[in-house]
Order: structure tokens, then C-alpha cells, then sequence
């Protein structure tokens, strides 16, 4: 697949993001093919100080790949111009700066609209850019304990636990990214662009659907353990084995009776207690510890390897079973997103090998970063890219 044929080929994209937010959605238009500009202060942005050494960090790397890179000083006057004059030339603006740092720049929506009513701008924030919460500082571990996803997360007999992974700032950013696309969408059919915003807090709310199914059905909504959220599918559970855990859930009936023939348990198979989900549910405990006597004297493999024969011969679900790992097991294995493979083959990464373990990529997609937004020489590279798009 060349450049051209991407969906936002010829777009492009002025990104101002910084963390994880923008700059995500600034990276799925880099996938999808736009061309994007990642703008940072000549400092570099704030993901820049949390790498230990210097230079880029994996997480920097990873999401401003296949973007040029520059630096602007937006409180300059110079600054200012420089970007309203790159505004003329492009599709997109992305920022995710706490309501009011841009307007309080003259570079707000209503001014960089005037200069270009075609222009698409993208706001991200913690809470929305009005409403009551609209000035709360906002990060991950925040919206995650406002907006009630903490609540639910853990062990009902111990407190409040976040997600290990930073899942309002990387579901916001795909939100934003989508509101981008469908206002370029209309943008075709109005010949006008338009302002859009996505906020963190709106972004995950949704993801909790099972756990509000749950309190409107019976007035409260506890932490579940590893269990479902609203406790409505069983079994549903990580498991111990004998060199770790295992994840199962039994979607339909049919994954429920492939896997007591895994178990070795097809007595059950017609036996009223279990012989459906919602019989199920009123054994829960019951389910879970006869899984758990299942799994506790096998290997992780073990498990995974006699739920899958059962999956090849009745064509049982893939997610139904799969072995938990840690982070760092996944980095160092071999499997690598068909996305990031394909996406790393293209010529603008520069690399053209398929890298034979994800931390691999990860060095790959630092050192491009490293090569192309480097903050010592970003003043010839600021110089050469705005004059090319002011021309």
C-alpha cells in the first residue's frame, strides 16, 4: 500500500498535543495518512521530562510516529504569526491545552476560523470545554477517580484502584481522532470546517455500561473483583494455574459446553444447575471454584493448549480463554500488531524489515523519532517547514 492510498492522504494535520491525548489522535491520522506536524514548545513538551536520559522516551516515540516535527514559541509574537500562517495551508488543528490557554493566545477556534473556515480543530480536555468542571486540572489517574471508573476497579474488600494502563487519556484521544474524521466528512459535504471537542471524562463513561446496568438494576454498583462488571455473565474470571492465571469466559452456551468438554466435565453438560447462564449466576461461587479445580494443577499452557484443541474442533471462540501476562511478556514476544507491521513497512518510517519482537519496534519507532524531532536542531527544521507551507 503506497502513501496515496490511505484515507488522509493530502491532509494535514498541525498537532499541538502533548502527553497522551492529542497527540494519539494525532498519531491515528499519521496511520490513517495525513501528513502531521507535531508542534512543541522549544523545550519540548512535558513528555519529553519524564524520560530518564535524554532525547525521546519509548512512549514519546510510539505516539508521534510518521509525524515532522518543529518547534514553535507561541507566547512570541513570531510564534503566533508562524502558525497562523501554516493555519492557511492546513485540514486539522489538534490541541489538548487545559479551556482557555489557546484563546488567552489568540490562537483560540474563533480567531484560527477566520483565517481558514475549511480548518477542522480539535479540542481535547479533562471535563469539556464548559460546565461546571470545566476548569479542574485534569490527568488520567483523575478522570479515572472522577468519573467513577476507580470505583469499580479492584477487590471489593480493599480501596479504589486505577487502571495499570492510562485508558481515559488513550479513549479520549480515540474519540477525538473520530470527531476529527467526521467533521472532515462534513467538511466534504458543507465545504466548511467546524470546531470539536471530546472530553476525558465523557470519553469513559460509556466503558462503564455494565457497571450502570448494574446500579439501575439494583441501586448499586460494587467493585466485582475480576468478575463481570455488572455480574451478568459467568463464568467470567481470572484463574490461578501453576506458573500464573488464566482469563475464561464463556460468551454463549456453546463456549460453556466446549469448555466442560475441555474440563473433562460433559456430566454437566445437561445438568439444569449450569445449564444456563442465568443459572449460572445464581451459582457463581460454585462455577468459579469447579473452573479453579480445573486450572489450579495445570500450566498456563496446559489450560490454554486443551482449550484450544476444543476451539479447533468446534470452532470455539479465540477470546474465550487466553493466558494473562505481564507487560514486559508481551514486549518481549513475538507477536506484533498486523497495524504496526504494515504500518512500519512504509517508506516514511524508513523501515522496511519486519522487526521480530514489539520492543524492537519500539526502538525502531524511537529512533525515527529521535532523527526527525530533535529539539537541538529544530530551529533549521521550523525554518524550512513553515516556509513550505506558506508558500
Amino acid at each position: 500500500m503506497t502513501s496515496l492510498d490511505l484515507p488522509l492522504s493530502g491532509t494535514v494535520v498541525l498537532d499541538l498535543g502533548q502527553i497522551y491525548q492529542g497527540p494519539y489522535a494525532g498519531f491515528l491520522a499519521a496511520q490513517a495518512g495525513a501528513e502531521v506536524i507535531k508542534i512543541e514548545p522549544r523545550h519540548g513538551e512535558p513528555l519529553r521530562r519524564r524520560t530518564k536520559g535524554g532525547g525521546a522516551s519509548v512512549p514519546l516515540a510510539m505516539l508521534n510516529a510518521n509525524k515532522r516535527g518543529i518547534t514553535l514559541d507561541l507566547k512570541h509574537r513570531d510564534g503566533k504569526r508562524l502558525l497562523r500562517d501554516m493555519v492557511r495551508r492546513a485540514d486539522v488543528l489538534i490541541e489538548n491545552f487545559a479551556p482557555g490557554v489557546m484563546d488567552r493566545l489568540e490562537l483560540g477556534y474563533e480567531r484560527l476560523t477566520r483565517i481558514n473556515p475549511r480548518l477542522v480543530y480539535g479540542s481535547g480536555t479533562g471535563y469539556g470545554l464548559s460546565g461546571p468542571d470545566r476548569d479542574n486540572l485534569a490527568m488520567d489517574l483523575t478522570v479515572q477517580a472522577y468519573s467513577g471508573m476507580m470505583s469499580v476497579t479492584g477487590f471489593a474488600d480493599r480501596f479504589p484502584v486505577k487502571a495499570g494502563p492510562a485508558v481515559a487519556d488513550f479513549m479520549s484521544g480515540t474519540h477525538l481522532y473520530a470527531a476529527i474524521v467526521t467533521a472532515l466528512l462534513q467538511r466534504e459535504r458543507t465545504g466548511k470546517g467546524r470546531l470539536v471537542e471530546v472530553s476525558m471524562q465523557e470519553a469513559v463513561y460509556p466503558s462503564m455500561a455494565s457497571n450502570i446496568g448494574m446500579y439501575f438494576d439494583t441501586g448499586t454498583a460494587p467493585r466485582t473483583d475480576n468478575r463481570h462488571g455488572g455480574l451478568s455473565v459467568v463464568p467470567y474470571n481470572v484463574y490461578a494455574t501453576k506458573d500464573g492465571h488464566v482469563a475464561i469466559i464463556t460468551v454463549t452456551e456453546a463456549h460453556w459446553r466446549n469448555l466442560l468438554t475441555a474440563m473433562d466435565r460433559a456430566d454437566l453438560v445437561d445438568d439444569a444447575n449450569f445449564a444456563s447462564n442465568q443459572a449460572r449466576i445464581a451459582r457463581m461461587d460454585e462455577v468459579d471454584a469447579l473452573v479453579q479445580t480445573w486450572t489450579r494443577d495445570r500450566t498456563r499452557d496446559e489450560v490454554f493448549a486443551m482449550a484450544c484443541r476444543r476451539r479447533r474442533s468446534e470452532n470455539w471462540a479465540r477470546s474465550s480463554l487466553m493466558r494473562t501476562c505481564t507487560s514486559a511478556a508481551c514486549c518481549g514476544g513475538s507477536t506484533i500488531p498486523n497495524w504496526a507491521v504494515s504500518r512500519c513497512r512504509a517508506a516514511r518510517c524508513g523501515f522496511t524489515g519486519r522487526p521480530p519482537r514489539l520492543m524492537s519496534l519500539a526502538r525502531v519507532w524511537a529512533s525515527t523519532i529521535k532523527r526527525s524531532m530533535s529539539i537541538g536542531s529544530a530551529s533549521t527544521k521550523t525554518s524550512s517547514l513553515v516556509s513550505a507551507m506558506t508558500k
